[in-house]
Parts: C-alpha cells; structure tokens; sequence
C-alpha cells in the first residue's frame, strides 16, 4: 500500500489542515538540500542562450549573436535572467539522518498545492563558459487565517541560490506555494473564458504588435530621461500553440520530469512510478502532460492544456530586459499566477512605470508589470526593479544580503520570521 492510500486509509487528517502539520512543516526551515533532476546545462554556451530566448520568442543579440556581447560593456554574450532555471549542478552538504527524516513525506499531504508568487533577484550575469552550483531549502512558513482563496490556508515560501564556479552568488529565486484544503478551495472555483476562434482583425492587431515590437539594445536608456507613469512598449506572444510549448521545452528542458526519453523514460519511471499515468491507450506517460494533452488536464478537472507560469516570467523580463537596453540592469522581479492561460489564449505583456529612485549610490526604477490575456484579464501582475545609468556614471551591479550561501540562507529565513 502506498503511503497516500495508507494515509487515506487511516484517517482524518489526509487532505486536512492541522496544527501538528503545520508544525512539522516549520520544523524543516532552512534545511538545505538538492534538487531531484539534474540541470539541463551544465555550462553557459551561445546554443543553449540561444535556444532558451527563441524559446520564449527573444532575439536579444546580448544573448542570441556569439559575438555582438564583446562590443558592450559586458565583453562577451551573457545569458537572459530566467536562463538559470536550466542551470545548477546540486551542491547541498550531506543530510544527517536526522535531516533526512525530517525532510521525508509531505506534512501537509493531501491539501492542493498552488503557485502563488515567483520573484527574482540578480546580483551577476552569467557569462559564456559559467556554472551553476544550487541548493534549495524552505526559507518561510506563512499562515494566513483568513485567505480569499480558500479560508485558512497556508504559504511555503522555497529559496534556490545559485553559485558560480568562482563560489561567487549569482541570483536567488524564491518560489511561494499555496497550501489549501482542496474541498474548501473547490468551493470557490471560478469561470474562466476559453480561447475562440480569432477574427481577420484580430490576427492583424498581433502580427502589428510583433512588427512593432523594438529591441532599444546599444541605445542608452539613462536615469534622468524615464518619466513617472510612462508605459513601457506593449509586446505580444501567442496565440500559444502546441507547438510553441515543444520549442519552449527544447530551450528550457522538461524541469518537472527528468529529462531522457524511451528507455531513459523507462528508467525513470522504474524510480518514480508516480510520475506516471497511463494515457488513452493505456501506455504509461508523464504526468505533466496535462500542458500539452486535453484529456488527461480533463481528468483533472482542467477544461484544456494550459501553460507553465515560468513562460510569463521569462515574457516579463523580456519586456523588462527590451526596453531598457544593454547598459540597465534588471535587479528584481516578481509575479503572482492568478488564472490559467490556456492553449490558444494570446499573451499582452505591458508594464509602467511606478517610480524612481536614488538609493545607496543606485539609480532604481520601479516598475509594474503585467500579462492580460486577449479578454483584457490580468492573468499576472508583477513588479520589476531596474538600474539605469545616468550620463555621468554607468551602473553598478548590486550586491546579495551576504558573500557566504549559509549566511545568505539564514539571512532568507530571518527575513521571512519577520515578516510573519
């Protein structure tokens, strides 16, 4: 018997919201660990840059011509932010037992699992011929009494920092999952409208957005010229096909299901049989094709395919990263997935700006940045902070909280102790 149906067999808690789970969860902060798939690059090279960006439809020359980067300030081509979600060879230290009892089962096993926020913060770029080194461990355990979602619910906030191969930090992504009593979450779902066919009209408007759409590159955007509540220029991606998703994938690599197909699959599937499901002809099947397989988003209750919220993150920094040009620097971003974007749905990337700032010798724009579907629905809002250079003085990249990544992680768990 598996440990779910033994849990279900047992008793009242499964799929319950409990002091005692709760507990259980916070007891596992700040413990470090390692991802379970390998990364799908090892090293920073102009095919696997170039891949990524057309991935998302990006045709940035900082990162997709070999040799346009050594005329800029960098020196050389550098990686889009979002690419270290490809990247990071697992470096945690060794679990005790100890650790490796607490990190075992889910103590919140049952209750749905939702992702709420993604945010970013880049201190370096990632230059051709880098590594990554990561780790991951839970920085945060926030419960709220009383969410609009679904009642009490509670937010697990993950940290991944990543390393280069001169042990300097690079970036750190923060991911917030949502726990919810699914039944209670049931009870407020929402209509969504679905994609339709489009009119002539409404195919012309995007292929004109495409055409319009400018890369400002060596164009100096600086400091002094950016004016409060100016809107950034609009770009278009979609209507998302299948298709787009396959090409997506072949830069991002499959990041849910390790990577490797037929016996690589087999082998896989041996380890993990619960990543697999039978598809309509019975043949067992990754569970993640509810992104690219109807009837198996249907059976679980999802009208049609839908997208990864990682490709409204990398259509933010591509708006971000477009208009501010080569010598700005994207410093923070974060979003919060909302609503589903299904195959067939088209993507409005805007943002404005918010405001301006002159902070710690830094030249920081604050910017709001959304994607609206083609109804005119926020699917994720988001914010984006920049530094620009001014006329006088070139931007400095900013620094991470601390040098050391134990110190990094406590600092990130202490944050979040704060704030709760």
């Amino acid at each position: 018997m598996s440990t779910v149906a033994a849990e279900k067999k047992q008793g009242s808690t499964y799929g319950v919201l409990t002091e005692e789970g709760i507990a259980r969860l916070k007891q596992r902060i700040g413990v470090q660990f390692n991802r379970p798939t390998p990364p799908h690059n090892y090293e920073v090279t102009w095919d696997g840059t170039r891949h990524f960006a057309y991935g998302y439809g990006d045709e940035n020359p900082l990162w997709c011509d070999r040799e346009y980067g050594k005329s800029t300030r960098w020196g050389d081509l550098i990686a889009p932010p979002n690419f270290l979600y490809t990247m990071g060879e697992s470096d945690a230290p060794p679990l005790s037992a100890e650790q490796k009892a607490l990190l075992k089962g889910d103590p919140l096993i049952g209750l749905g699992s939702y992702q709420a926020v993604m945010e970013f913060e880049w201190w370096q770029p990632l230059r051709a011929g880098d590594r990554l080194r990561t780790r991951s461990a839970l920085i945060g355990v926030i419960v709220r009494d009383n969410s609009k979602f679904s009642g009490r619910t509670v937010s697990e906030v993950k940290g991944y920092i990543y390393r280069n191969q001169n042990d300097e930090l690079t970036s750190i992504q923060r991911g917030t999952w949502m726990r919810a009593e699914r039944r209670a979450s049931a009870e407020r779902k929402k209509e969504y409208d679905l994609p339709k066919p489009y009119t002539k009209e409404q195919l012309e408007l995007i292929d004109a957005t495409y055409e319009a759409e400018t890369i400002r590159g060596a164009n100096p955007l600086y400091f002094e010229d950016v004016k409060e509540g100016e809107a950034l220029p609009t770009i278009v991606r979609g209507p998302m096909r299948t298709s787009d998703l396959i090409i997506w994938h072949i830069g991002w690599g499959m990041q849910l299901t390790p990577p490797g197909a037929f016996r690589l699959s087999y082998k896989i599937r041996k380890k993990a049989p619960g990543m697999y499901t039978p598809n309509p002809l019975g043949v067992p099947d990754t569970v993640q094709r509810l992104h690219w397989e109807k009837e198996w988003a249907n059976e679980l209750g999802i009208p049609i395919s839908y997208d990864y919220g990682g490709m409204r993150e990398t259509f933010l920094t591509n708006l971000v990263t477009n208009w501010m040009g080569d010598d700005g620097w994207l410093w923070k971003l974060s979003c919060q997935h909302r609503k589903f974007v299904y195959t067939g749905d088209t993507y409005w990337i805007k943002g404005k700006v918010k405001r301006k700032e002159q902070k710690n010798d830094r030249n920081e724009v604050h910017i709001d940045i959304w994607v609206e579907n083609q109804w005119g629905t926020i699917v994720t809002p988001g914010e984006a902070v920049v530094l620009l250079p001014t006329r006088s003085k070139s931007v400095e990249l900013p620094r991470p909280a601390a040098d050391d990544i134990d110190a990094m992680y406590a600092h990130e768990v202490e944050r979040y102790a704060q704030a709760r």
